[in-house]
């Protein structure tokens, strides 16, 4: 059985993460989850506009195209998505992504480019509609 004190605590912190959570809700950005939105769960694509998917290649020294995975890197493709704007603003951050999979996978061939690659699929109804595009967001060069 709690104490007054313990109740009166419990209380207040309960009221201090409703508040926090209902400010990160008004004004906060992803990153300040958990009290700021979480937008991949609280946000929905238009029924009857585009859904972007995006992924990064690499070509590596033997001129073999890769889709670059996190076992590759380290970093996940959720967090490519959300990094995408830094990337291009410092395609560099790509060739930090280059020296992960050389320390990663020593055995591999290094790569000697990489880039950022959207592809946009058109939805009606919700559903896809076989329209589909890609495009190339920022590449990154060995020197």
């Amino acid at each position: 059985m709690l104490t007054a004190a313990g109740r009166r605590a419990r209380v207040a912190v309960t009221l201090a993460v409703a508040a926090l959570t209902l400010a990160g809700t008004l004004v906060g950005q992803d990153d300040d989850f958990p009290f700021g939105p979480f937008r991949m769960y609280s946000t929905r694509d238009d029924p009857d506009g585009t859904v972007v998917s995006t992924r990064v290649e690499a070509r590596d020294a033997s001129d073999r195209l890769r889709t670059v995975d996190e076992r590759s890197t380290g970093l996940r493709r959720a967090e490519v998505e959300g990094q995408v704007q830094r990337f291009v603003a410092d395609p560099e951050l790509l060739g930090a992504l280059s020296r992960a999979h050389d320390r990663l996978r020593p055995d591999e061939p290094p790569f000697t480019e990489v880039q950022v690659v959207e592809r946009v699929y058109e939805l009606r109804d919700s559903r896809a509609t076989g329209k589909e595009s890609e495009r190339v967001v920022v590449t990154w060069r060995a020197p």
